[in-house]
């Protein structure tokens, strides 16, 4: 049976009412709740390019055709993002879900729009375009056969293997510049993953699924992060010789980030998992944060202060040096090297473009 990364359906911060445990005498064994079923909402959204201005973000607009994401990530940033629907950032986050369906509609009306200015299109940077969920809406697949049609800009992150699925699309692309994909993986370390990621594909599969884009001439590169101190910093270097070796060209790292409702969810996890370790692991983050459990400051809040935050840059900083990852023209930053001048917006329905 497939986890759950979440051990609660805590409240999200705007509910009004909350809720607290209570002893009826019953044990846990007693009782065996049913596994929970994943359920999707269909959305019709009302805009789809999310616009940023953020400083220490590498990309200006992004789109995100999901709502939540099955993959489950304990210390997933964008929990929080469900309580604005009046939804746990918790269970809630990864089991219901909502696909906005006419996400490649709005994304034609938008390029089409006189007022458009073209600029790399992120994918991936909140939920994950490729969550399961995606086999079966193939809302992605859509959006990559509007990008295609206007030769526009992308790049995308994601921990699952079935952008293969998409590599028809993505390989003219990238021989086009149009295209970088990177490859989130946290930890090579099965068990591990298993419990932080717990419906993502596993490490081996995410490093076979760099060699697949490598292989198809599509500029690649791998995410680690974000590095959780004392339980997935060890890996890093692991990870690195490991997508170097499937032939990514590209790497980046973030800190472990518990904004808002992520913190006592990942606490809870910690606890429950790693027990032993729960207590230090904390400790650090409190030192790479200024001696609170998160910052949510400019500059600050990707990659962390003090000793154990510059020891993690100056290894990722060695080991990069020594695979030569981020030393050609490929580079991390999604707004450099890729050609934004082929853009050509949308014919409109039904007319034929002449050239």
């Amino acid at each position: 049976m497939k986890l759950r990364g979440a051990l609660s359906t805590i409240p999200g911060r705007f509910e009004t009412v909350e809720r607290d445990a209570f002893d009826d005498g019953w044990f846990a064994e007693d009782e065996a709740p049913p596994p929970l079923q994943t359920s999707v909402t269909v959305e019709r959204a009302r805009s789809i390019i999310a616009t940023n201005d953020s400083p220490d973000v590498g990309f200006d607009q992004s789109v995100n055709p999901y709502r939540g994401c099955e993959h489950g990530c304990i210390y997933c940033y964008a929990r929080p993002s469900h309580a604005y629907l009046e939804l746990s950032p918790g269970l809630d986050f990864e089991t219901k879900l909502f696909a906005k369906t006419n996400a490649a509609e709005l994304l034609k009306q938008a390029l089409a729009s006189p007022k458009y200015q073209v600029k790399p299109l992120a994918f991936g940077t909140n939920t994950d375009c490729y969550q399961p969920i995606e086999r079966r809406y193939k809302i992605m697949r859509q959006l990559l056969e509007v990008l295609a049609e206007c030769e526009h800009p992308l790049t995308i992150v994601t921990k699952s293997a079935l952008v293969e699925r998409d590599l028809d699309l993505l390989g003219p692309m990238a021989q086009k510049k149009l295209v970088k994909v990177f490859v989130s993986i946290t930890t090579l370390d099965r068990q591990l993953a298993r419990r932080l990621e717990p419906r993502a594909a596993s490490p081996q599969r995410r490093v076979d699924t760099l060699g697949a884009l490598a292989a198809a001439g599509i500029p690649c590169g791998v995410m680690v992060g974000p590095v959780i101190p004392s339980l997935t910093d060890k890996s890093m270097e692991g990870v690195l010789e490991a997508a170097a070796g499937a032939g990514a060209t590209m790497a980046g790292w973030i800190m472990l980030r518990l904004p808002n409702e992520v913190r006592p969810l990942f606490k809870d996890w910690l606890a429950h998992h790693y027990p032993e370790r729960a207590t230090h692991v904390i400790s650090i983050v409190r030192q790479v944060r200024d001696g609170r459990e998160n910052d949510p400051r400019f500059g600050s809040r990707m990659s962390g202060s003090g000793t154990f935050a510059e020891l993690i840059d100056k290894r990722f900083e060695i080991a990069c040096r020594r695979l030569r990852l981020n030393s050609g023209e490929d580079h991390m930053n999604p707004r450099d090297e890729l050609d934004c001048t082929r853009f050509r917006p949308p014919s409109p329905a039904g007319q034929i473009r002449l050239f």
